[in-house]
C-alpha cells in the first residue's frame, strides 16, 4: 500500500528534481534513495534486484573496466 506524503524543498531543488527526473518519477527515486536508512532488507535479495537491471550492470562494469586499469598501473 501507498501513503502520500508532503514535504517542503528548496525551489531550486524542486526545478532540479523535474528537470533531472521528471515528472511523475520523483517520489519513485525519493523512496529508492529513503529506502536504506529506513527498512532494513535482506541483502542478498537487494543485490539480486539490482543485478536484474540491466543499465544499471552495464554502466558499473564499465567502471569497474576503467578503475582496474587505473589500479593496475599504479606503483607498489
Amino acid at each position: 500500500m501507498q501513503k502520500k506524503l508532503t514535504i517542503t524543498i528548496d525551489e531550486k531543488v524542486y526545478e532540479g528534481l523535474h528537470a533531472r527526473i521528471g515528472r511523475g518519477k520523483i517520489g519513485k527515486f525519493i523512496e529508492g534513495l529513503v529506502r536504506p536508512y529506513v527498512i532494513k532488507e535482506n541483502l542478498g535479495l537487494a543485490y539480486k534486484q539490482m543485478s536484474k537491471d540491466v543499465g544499471r550492470e552495464k554502466e558499473a562494469l564499465g567502471w569497474a573496466e576503467a578503475t582496474f586499469g587505473d589500479s593496475y598501473n599504479e606503483a607498489w
